[in-house]
């Protein structure tokens, strides 16, 4: 059975400029309209969205695939991943972890 998954996907590496980063992000959600929101600077990028997967290790999978396959399509910086935190939707909710996610948008670190 499917079920929701709260993504947290953190890349990083060289520096880009913090505009050009904002630019691939707009891409990055055009391209998959579910992402919610996300910070940046010019050496890295958080993305929060939501993920649909029967168990965590397959959200996490999918997350893990997430930059690289649009690396190239949304003109993504060729960073790796340096963190990822999924979480399923009722431990979401415990958590409160909702101001970030009801800012929506890109904002910067």
């Amino acid at each position: 059975m499917q079920q929701m998954w709260h993504v947290c996907l953190t890349v990083g590496g060289d520096r880009h400029e913090p505009a050009e980063v904002l630019a691939a992000l707009e891409r990055l959600s055009h391209e998959r309209p579910f992402l919610m929101s996300g910070r940046y600077d010019g050496e890295r990028a958080e993305v929060r969205y939501w993920e649909e997967a029967e168990d965590c290790g397959d959200a996490c999978a999918l997350a893990l695939r997430l930059w690289g396959e649009h690396r190239q399509s949304a003109g993504l910086p060729a960073w790796r991943v340096i963190g990822l935190a999924v979480v399923s939707q009722e431990e979401h909710t415990r958590r409160e972890d909702l101001p970030l996610a009801a800012a929506g948008g890109w904002r910067p670190f």
